[in-house]
């Protein structure tokens, strides 16, 4: 990365940047930044190997190219509504962006005489093609692209090497004349089997505007990979996004540790990327099309809470979230209680990442660091506090409590500053007397 950030210990950094330390209180108890962003590496019969695949939720304002329900069968080999892409619909439902890359590698492309498939996996088994005469001379040809029964290209040329490739074959080079057919598959294409996790955080760390990035396996060494990464980023490189991973006691808020199935993963991660600086997910209702487990009794949603557990219980017929919680349950004066809640997270998150924007876009190698620079950038980061407050992510804060000072090099300034954070209604105690 370009620049460096992240946590510090003492004043002795290398890499020009933003190093913020947020913790607790003593006692122990801008705009917002955007949200809605997460990652996650998938089995998919479809789609390039190597790269990250960009997809979107209707009515986001990217490119429309990536926009998941106009595009994913170009994309993703399937239409939005297959079961194939159930997952994904479910990690979709509270994102803007999801960034995906295939969790295997070394697959192998269907072909056929004709053409190639555009990528490796066993969706290009369903791929055929047809060369008919579109002429009564037999100077021109007709060769179509079909996916399963539907047509998806069609071109009219006198030689094969006229045709352009399309989303889903590359063509070669051959005699139509020699080829006509009413449909030839594909065969041959298989899915990678060689893991790629290592790759996908590789290329995941070229996308600082990640939020959450998933894994929906039960492999202890792969879920140990992506704690140490989310880890990683947080505390080395600033980008304060969360692991969701099933069954994994972490002991970390950079980890969400998902209860009840493996499969809730992908809720979980779209729902921890996507949930608003100022909201919380307790109590949030299960929207999504899994059947998930959630036969627990009082006892065992106690433990849960004090495991670090992210649960959904049972409220009548509906399943909704039994604490908006992460997998830190041992606690210091550094990182009290207060931790473990997410929204406390993603509002610290929130300030980390827009003060060292700030920083790095607006001062960085561009303001001297005098009594004027500093009190300008002081005034940014209360700027950030006030915006906050504004809409309730925190309660209240002193703008005497906000010190920018020099450092201990020339370059350097070290910044305080405290806050009272805001928190979603838990727990009611009330007493009622009446006479």
């Amino acid at each position: 990365m370009a620049l460096g950030g992240g946590t510090f210990v003492s004043q002795n950094k290398t890499l020009p940047g933003a190093y913020i330390n947020i913790i607790s209180a003593a006692s122990g108890n801008p705009s917002a930044a955007d949200r809605g962003v997460a990652a996650i590496a998938l089995n998919l019969d479809w789609g390039p190997e190597g790269e990250i695949i960009t997809l979107t939720n209707t009515g986001s304002t990217d490119d429309i190219k990536t926009d998941f329900l106009r595009n994913s069968k170009n994309i993703l080999g399937f239409g939005a509504s297959d079961e194939k892409l159930k997952c994904i619909r479910e990690i979709l439902l509270h994102l803007r962006r999801l960034y995906i890359f295939r969790a295997a590698k070394d697959g192998v492309k269907a072909k056929n005489t004709l053409a190639t498939a555009k990528y490796p996996g066993m969706r290009g088994n369903s791929i055929k093609t047809a060369v008919t005469k579109a002429s009564l001379d037999g100077d021109t040809y007709t060769v179509d692209t079909y996916l399963c029964t539907e047509k998806v290209d069609s071109q009219t040329v006198k030689t094969s090497a006229e045709l352009k490739s399309n989303d889903f074959v590359d063509f070669n080079s051959v005699e139509l004349s020699e080829n006509e057919s009413a449909g030839e598959a594909l065969t041959g294409g298989t899915n990678g089997a060689t893991a790629a996790h290592d790759d996908f955080l590789a290329a995941a760390e070229s996308f600082p505007d990640i939020n959450a990035i998933g894994y929906d396996g039960e492999d202890d060494d792969i879920k140990t990979l992506y704690v140490n990464f989310a880890k990683n980023m947080r505390e080395n490189y600033g980008v304060k996004m969360q692991a969701v991973l099933f069954s994994k006691k972490a002991d970390s808020e950079a980890v969400i540790n998902v209860k009840n199935c493996k499969e809730l993963v992908y809720w979980v991660l779209g729902t921890a990327a996507g949930t608003a600086v100022n909201a919380s997910a307790l109590n949030m209702l299960y929207d999504g099309e899994y059947d998930i487990p959630a036969s627990y009794t009082r006892e065992e949603l106690e433990a849960a809470i004090e495991n670090g557990e992210f649960a959904l219980h049972k409220v009548g017929t509906d399943l909704r979230v039994l604490a908006d919680i992460n997998s830190l349950v041992t606690v210091s004066d550094e990182k009290g209680e207060i931790f473990k809640d997410n929204q406390t997270v993603r509002i610290v998150d929130n300030i980390a990442v827009s003060i060292a924007n700030i920083f790095n876009t607006k001062y960085l190698g561009r303001v001297l660091n005098d009594e004027s620079g500093r009190e300008s950038l002081k005034g940014d980061i209360i700027n950030v506090f006030k915006s906050l407050v504004s809409i309730r992510a925190i309660e209240e804060f002193d703008e005497d409590d906000i010190t920018v000072e020099k450092g201990d090099a020339k370059n350097s300034i070290v910044v305080s500053c405290a806050a009272v954070t805001a928190a979603a209604m838990a727990k009611l105690y009330m007493v009622c007397v009446i006479s």
